[in-house]
C-alpha cells in the first residue's frame, strides 16, 4: 500500500509537468494573460492559469487512484470547494475581478467545505477553562481562517516560483506533522497533503525564474485555499499547539500579510491598497536579484518549517518560549529590511539605546578608573 502511494505521488508530479505546457497554450488562447505594468516584474505578457495543471493532476490522483484511501465526504466535499475557488481564479485571470468579488468566491468555497466536508473549528481547548464548544462561532472563525490564509498566499505570488516553492515547503512540513503527530485514523490527511505538494512540484520547473507560465489567481487562490483546508484538519478541536503550528509553517505569507496591513494602517491607506513594499519587493530594493530573492525567501520558509517541527516535541512552556523567540526574530528581521518603513524600527532602536547606554556607562567607569589611577600615581610621587 505504501509503495502504491509513492507511485501515485510520482505520477502526480509527472502528470502536472506534462499538463502545464498545454495549459500555457490554453491561457494564450482564452486571454488569461498577465500584462506588464508598474507593479509587475514581468517585462513581457505572461500566460497564467498555471493552477489548472495543479488542480487536474491532484484531482485525477485523489479521485481515481487514491479514492479508497480518502473518506468520500472529505474527497467530494473538498473537491466542490476546489472547483468554486478555481472558477473564481479563472474569471479573475481573464477579466480581473475586484477584491470584493474575489472575497465572495472564497467565501462560497469556504461555506461549501464547511457544510459538505465538515471542515471547521468546532471547539477550543484553553489551559484554564478546558474544552469550549464554539457553537455558532464555528462558521465565522472557519471563514476568517480560510479567507486569511488564501489571501496571504495570493499576496506573496509576486515573483517567479515564489508562491509555488513556499507552498511546497509548507505542504511538505504539514504532511510530515500530519503523518507523525496526528491520529493514525487521519492518515488520509497526509496523503492528500503530499499529493497536492507533488502536483505543485511538477509545475515548479515551468514557474521558477525565468518563468514560462504564472500560477495566476487560479493557482494562488487554489494553493491558499487547499493549505487552509488541510491545516483545519488538525484544528477541529483547537489547542494552542494545533493553532500555532500551521501559523508558524505559513510564517512567510502570514507575516508578510500582517505587516502589509500594519504598514497601510500606519500610512492611513486602505487595507486593500496595493503597494511595492512586500517582502520580495523590499529584498529586491536592497540589492538582491530576482533569483536571489526567491531563494532567500525559500530559506526563510525552511527556517519556519524547522521551528514548526519543534512544537510537537516541546512542553507547553517550551512552546511559549519558542513562540516569543520566533516573534522577536521576525520583528528584528522586518525592521532590518524596512518592511513597515525605514523609520519604524522600535525594537532595533531600543537595542541601540541599551547598547549605547551600556557602552557609555562602561566608558565612564573606565575613565573614572583611569582618573583614580592617575590621582593615586601623583600622590605616590609626592610621597617619594
Amino acid at each position: 500500500m505504501k509503495f502504491e502511494i509513492f507511485v501515485c505521488l510520482f505520477a502526480t508530479t509527472i502528470m502536472s509537468a506534462v499538463l502545464t505546457p498545454f495549459i500555457r497554450i490554453l491561457a494564450f488562447k482564452i486571454g488569461a494573460i498577465d500584462k506588464p505594468n508598474k507593479r509587475r516584474v514581468n517585462k513581457i505578457p505572461m500566460p497564467t492559469l498555471g493552477g489548472l495543471a495543479i488542480l487536474i493532476a491532484y484531482t485525477i490522483t485523489t479521485c481515481v487512484f487514491l479514492r479508497n484511501q480518502i473518506p468520500s465526504s472529505k474527497l467530494w466535499g473538498i473537491l466542490g470547494g476546489e472547483l468554486i475557488i478555481v472558477m473564481t481564479g479563472i474569471i479573475d485571470d481573464i477579466f480581473v475581478l475586484k477584491p470584493r468579488q474575489k472575497v465572495i468566491g472564497i467565501s462560497l468555497a469556504a461555506l461549501w467545505v464547511y457544510i459538505f466536508a465538515g471542515i471547521q473549528v468546532s471547539s477550543v481547548t484553553l489551559p484554564v477553562l478546558g474544552n469550549i464548544q464554539l457553537g455558532w462561532l464555528s462558521l465565522p472563525l472557519t471563514w476568517i481562517w480560510i479567507l486569511g490564509i488564501t489571501n496571504s498566499i495570493n499576496l506573496i505570488d509576486g515573483l517567479d516560483g515564489l508562491a509555488t516553492g513556499v507552498a511546497i515547503i509548507a505542504l511538505t512540513t504539514m504532511g510530515i506533522i500530519a503523518l507523525f503527530f496526528l491520529n493514525v485514523d487521519n492518515i488520509y490527511v497526509s496523503i492528500m497533503i503530499f499529493t497536492f505538494a507533488a502536483a505543485c512540484l511538477g509545475f515548479l520547473p515551468y514557474n521558477f525564474f525565468p518563468a514560462r507560465i504564472y500560477l495566476g489567481d487560479t493557482g494562488s487562490l487554489l494553493i491558499g485555499f487547499m493549505i487552509s483546508v488541510f491545516s483545519l484538519q488538525g484544528l477541529k478541536n483547537a489547542t494552542f499547539i494545533s493553532v500555532i503550528i500551521p501559523v508558524v509553517i505559513l510564517g512567510v505569507p502570514i507575516s508578510d500579510t500582517a505587516y502589509a496591513i500594519l504598514r497601510r494602517l500606519l500610512n492611513k491607506q486602505p487595507i486593500s491598497h496595493a503597494d511595492k513594499h512586500h517582502l520580495h519587493h523590499r529584498l529586491m530594493q536592497i540589492g538582491l536579484t530576482h533569483r536571489q530573492t526567491v531563494l532567500v525567501i525559500y530559506g526563510i520558509a525552511l527556517i519556519f518549517a524547522f521551528i514548526s517541527l519543534l512544537y510537537p516535541l516541546s512542553s507547553f512552556w517550551g512552546s511559549i518560549l519558542l513562540t516569543v523567540a520566533t516573534l522577536i526574530g521576525i520583528e528584528l528581521f522586518v525592521e532590518a529590511i524596512g518592511l513597515v518603513g525605514k523609520n519604524r524600527q522600535p525594537l532595533l532602536n531600543l537595542i541601540k539605546r541599551v547598547v549605547t547606554g551600556t557602552t557609555s556607562k562602561s566608558n565612564h567607569e573606565i575613565e573614572v578608573t583611569k582618573m583614580k589611577a592617575k590621582k593615586k600615581a601623583k600622590q605616590n610621587k609626592k610621597k617619594e
